[in-house]
């Protein structure tokens, strides 16, 4: 049972890391704020719950400990979407535009920016 629930902790500390190293390359390496706020946004609510189950799975007992991960957890669930979503909507307010990919380049091979948003 030691064995397995070893495996188990083990298996959630990857796919946990797995998440926060490609939202880490996400953050650095994708076009624009929306782009970013995305991955960042997508990084917390995943990665961290499944790191705090890791831990919870790892723990042998149910502890305060235990009790406040798991208050952390639906913390961390409950705010980070809502965060993600007022950044990008605070920016699209401001007047930052997202890059779109599919509409004709301009002269350069750059992206356009700023494309209009009431098309589909």
């Amino acid at each position: 049972m030691e064995i397995l629930i070893n495996l188990l902790s083990t298996l959630c500390f990857l796919v946990g890391g797995f998440l926060c190293l490609t939202g880490g390359i996400g953050l650095l390496r994708l076009p624009d704020f929306f782009s970013r706020v995305h991955a960042a946004g997508v990084t917390e609510t995943l990665a961290t719950p499944v790191l705090i189950l890791g831990i919870l799975i790892h723990q042998p007992e149910l502890s305060l400990d235990s009790i406040k991960l798991v208050l952390i957890m639906l913390i961390v669930l409950a705010t980070n979407p809502t965060a993600s979503h007022a950044m990008a909507k605070a920016a699209l307010h401001g007047g930052q535009r997202p890059v779109i990919f599919d509409q004709p380049k301009d002269n350069n091979d750059a992206p356009s920016r700023g494309g209009d948003l009431s098309k589909p």
